[in-house]
């Protein structure tokens, strides 16, 4: 067996053991500039029914079903549920705001400071490449009082969402750091921005955060409240966020 192969199954078992491994791991880290070694480890992965789960604005990478996988491993009852992790339908509407709240405006950030180091380089004679922004610089953090204060109401109130909080941090959606709700290693890998952003943004939940973010001003509040103004307003009733369309299921 080669040496790429055993890096590749070692770096395979770490991501089984742990369900996610940050990108500044040592053996991820090398993977990530190391094509074959990348290319490697996809292939053990697929071997198993698991693909790679990792886009360049989440700070971890994960692993999550292929889709082929995805009926034999949970049924027909499990492909018709809203979720494969047990989570109850207010759960899963709590991590559709906290999605909201937390990575769109990381996006948003990540992609202006991207475009700002884009127009620095064309002045400088000597371009280089810079890296995204990582989560860590750019996520905003969200405030439990206010969280409960805007949508406890809508998620059971104050006992429900902090049950429901306890589920999404021990799934790795979150991370609690005292009254402040952060980014979790999978909170932005196992959710589909492409298909989710739209709905957030186009729906009655975009003109609630909206409202939302306004009583709750950054330090990067001019972004925010272009993201704010991009939203558009709907009637219907908010309680409601649309449920997430999952990027894969570990």
């Amino acid at each position: 067996m080669s040496e790429t192969l055993d890096e590749a199954g070692l770096l395979a078992a770490e991501l089984l053991a742990r369900r996610w491994l940050p990108r500044k791991h040592p053996r991820v880290r090398r993977a990530l500039v190391d094509a074959d070694l990348w290319q490697a480890l996809q292939d053990r992965l697929t071997q198993v029914g698991l693909r790679l789960v990792d886009n360049i604005h989440a700070d971890h990478i994960s692993v999550a079903l292929v889709r082929p996988a995805e009926y034999a491993v949970f049924g027909e009852a499990g492909m018709n549920a809203n979720n494969n992790l047990e989570l109850p339908r207010d759960a899963i509407s709590l991590l559709v705001v906290l999605w909201s709240l937390i990575v769109l405006p990381k996006r948003e950030r990540q992609s202006a400071r991207a475009a700002g180091d884009a127009g620095e380089q064309q002045e400088e004679m000597f371009q280089t490449d810079k890296p995204m922004p990582s989560a860590a610089e750019v996520s905003p953090v969200v405030s439990y009082k206010s969280l409960l204060a805007d949508f406890g109401a809508q998620l059971g109130k104050k006992m429900r969402m902090d049950g429901n909080l306890r589920r999404l941090e021990a799934h790795g959606f979150i991370v609690r750091r005292g009254d402040d709700i952060a980014e979790g290693p999978l909170l932005d890998l196992l959710l589909d921005y492409d298909a989710l952003a739209p709905r957030i943004l186009d729906g009655a939940l975009g003109d609630v955060l909206a409202r939302a973010g306004a009583r709750e001003p950054g330090p990067e509040a001019d972004h925010e409240s272009d993201q704010d103004d991009a939203a558009a307003t709907d009637p219907s009733d908010p309680s409601e966020p649309a449920e997430p369309a999952a990027e894969g299921d570990a």
